[in-house]
């Protein structure tokens, strides 16, 4: 659905649209001449003036008229909307961030854009551990009327937004793509349920495919949208803490979880906590921090913290299981055989025997109270 004119929404979309006139660009275009129509009835001196001359001649001579007539005919369709800077609709939040999208494409519940947000980002190949922490935070993060914000990665990403959704709550996606196209594939089912109860978000063209470079630059609206950054886990050089940098330059809260010394993917959040990240082990940190007090309370933090049905943790048959894919299963933190039975699907006397020879093997301690951790990486 369009949110303003057509002659208005085109001009939009034209200065856009344009190949090789970015953000930076646009937004001094629209500071020396004020909205899209005004720089197009500029002439060619004037526009010189503010971006140079390769970008004046583009500016006057590119023809885009196919992709704008492409954008907006996917506006028509109910729940999708192109939500420019002029629109009261477009998020306040992201006004507040250096390099705010001239505009984006929405999928599902606009209304969600202007509510207050916390992001949770981390590992496309989290632990076991890590997963479960996911969820928790983000159900219980959700509970308290939070959206939660993240970009429909694999990992903790896919953990995040399902998890808001299985209590019911609210979230949205921002992807590095363009709207039309969902990525990874995998996910397309996820997509479409957080259309219904959530949105998707995007600042790139429609038919936009994936590629590196993008996501780096979509994790500023990831940070913009939120009041803070929840890193749940995170290698040394993970595109999480680009997240989290983004996040510390945009004025908001860094929050981190940090894991076993021995975990690589628990590198990235002890890393952050020497930078100066609030280190979380509680749903109530964050909510402290952030002096929100909206419909959480005891109870629900402590229900969020009860072991959870295995959701999206991995599940492999008894008969194929080995050591190591067990190990993988326990992670990094100590564990109980009743939850490594959820885990992997395997019976408690075949979880015995792999454990022992894990333990005899000097891979596995086994600690007090019936509890398992991984002593080597």
């Amino acid at each position: 659905m369009t949110l303003v004119e057509d002659s208005s929404l085109d001009a939009w979309l034209r200065l856009t649209l344009i190949p090789g006139v970015g953000g930076e660009s646009q937004r001094k275009l629209l500071t020396a001449f004020g909205l899209p129509e005004a720089v197009f009835s500029a002439g060619y001196d004037a526009l010189r003036c503010v971006v140079g001359s390769k970008t004046a001649r583009l500016l006057l001579e590119a023809d885009n008229s196919q992709a704008v007539a492409a954008a907006r005919q996917w506006a028509q369709t109910s729940d999708q909307y192109i939500v420019t800077l002029a629109d009261t609709t477009y998020p306040r939040a992201l006004l507040d961030i250096a390099d705010p999208p001239t505009l984006i494409y929405v999928r599902g519940r606009l209304d969600l854009l202007q509510r207050p947000a916390l992001a949770i980002v981390g590992s496309r190949n989290p632990t076991p551990q890590g997963i479960k922490n996911a969820e928790n935070f983000s159900a219980a993060l959700a509970q308290s009327g939070l959206i939660i914000v993240s970009g429909l990665a694999l990992g903790i990403d896919t953990a995040a937004h399902q998890a808001a959704l299985s209590v019911q709550g609210d979230t949205i996606a921002v992807i590095g793509t363009g709207i039309d196209r969902i990525y990874p594939a995998r996910n397309l089912d996820l997509a479409r349920k957080i259309v219904k109860q959530g949105c998707i978000i995007s600042e790139f063209p429609l038919g936009t495919p994936a590629a590196a470079y993008n996501f780096p630059r979509r994790n500023r609206l990831i940070s913009g949208l939120a009041r803070g950054v929840l890193v749940v886990e995170a290698a040394a050089e993970s595109g999480s803490l680009i997240t989290a940098r983004l996040a510390g330059e945009q004025g908001k809260e860094v929050f981190s979880i940090p894991g076993s010394i021995h975990s690589p993917q628990a590198r990235g959040c002890h890393k952050l906590i020497k930078q100066g990240a609030k280190l979380v082990e509680t749903v109530q940190d964050i909510l402290e921090e952030l002096d929100w007090h909206d419909q959480y309370s005891e109870k629900d933090q402590a229900s969020a913290f009860s072991p959870p049905a295995p959701s999206v943790t991995a599940t492999v048959q008894e008969t194929r299981t080995d050591t190591d894919e067990l190990l993988a299963l326990i992670g990094f933190d100590p564990c109980s055989i009743d939850e490594l039975a959820a885990r992997s699907g395997l019976s408690i006397e075949i979880l015995s025997q792999q454990l022992l020879q894990l333990e005899l093997d000097g891979r596995l301690a086994n600690l007090p109270g019936g509890r398992f951790q991984r002593i080597s990486a």
